[in-house]
C-alpha cells in the first residue's frame, strides 16, 4: 500500500503536533460552554478521535454521513445520507471536516444548521484546506494545515474506500489512480 504513495505531504508526527496546537486553542475558545462536536464522515473520523482526545472539555459528539466525491473529483454536489441532524439547541456548535477544497461541504452544513436550530454558535475547523478557488467561500475558524491542489489521502482522507488507514498524508501515483479507478 505505502508502494501506491507517490509523496508524504505530512507526517504522522507533524499532524500529531497540530493537533496539539489546535486543541489547545479550541479549549481555550470554548472553556465554559456547552460544546457539540459535528464530525463529517468518513473522512474526519480519525481526526475527531485524535483531536478531541486532546480536549479535556466535556463535549457531545454527533456525526453526519455526506458525500461529495467520486474518485479524485468533486461531484459539485452534497449528498446528506441521513435526514435528520442532531439537536444543538443552546449548544455550540464546532463543525469538523478533513478537507476544505471546493467549500460545498462545509456551507450545505452550515445552512442546514442555521436553519431555526437553535445553536448559540457555529464555527468551522478543517484539518487540511486545499489552496484552489472555492466554489463556496468558507473561512473556517480553525485550521490544521494548507496543502497544494493535489488529491490526498491518509488520515482518513481516502479513494475510493481505501488508504484511510495511513498514519500520513500523502499524494497516490498516478498508477494507484488507475489501478483503483471505478
Amino acid at each position: 500500500m505505502t508502494d501506491d504513495v507517490a509523496k508524504v505531504l505530512l507526517g504522522e508526527r507533524v499532524i500529531l503536533s497540530r493537533l496539539d496546537e489546535l486543541a489547545l486553542q479550541i479549549t481555550e475558545d470554548y472553556r465554559g460552554k456547552e460544546l457539540t462536536v459535528i464530525a463529517i464522515l468518513n473522512g474526519s473520523f480519525i481526526f475527531l478521535a485524535d483531536l478531541l482526545r486532546r480536549i479535556p472539555l466535556p463535549v457531545q459528539v454527533e456525526s453526519l454521513s455526506i458525500a461529495s466525491y467520486d474518485g479524485v473529483k468533486s461531484t459539485g454536489s452534497v449528498e446528506f445520507r441521513q435526514a435528520r441532524l442532531a439537536d444543538v439547541r443552546g449548544r455550540h456548535v464546532l463543525l469538523l471536516d478533513d478537507i476544505l477544497d471546493s467549500g460545498l461541504t462545509v456551507h450545505a452544513v452550515r445552512e442546514r444548521l442555521a436553519d431555526g436550530s437553535g445553536a448559540l454558535s457555529l464555527r468551522s475547523c478543517v484539518l487540511l484546506r486545499k489552496s484552489v478557488p472555492q466554489i463556496r467561500q468558507i473561512d473556517p475558524d480553525y485550521v490544521g494545515f494548507d496543502i497544494p491542489d493535489e488529491f490526498v489521502v491518509g488520515y482518513g482522507l481516502d479513494y475510493n474506500e481505501r488508504y484511510r488507514n495511513l498514519p500520513y498524508i500523502g499524494v497516490l501515483t498516478d498508477e494507484a489512480i488507475r489501478r483503483y479507478a471505478r
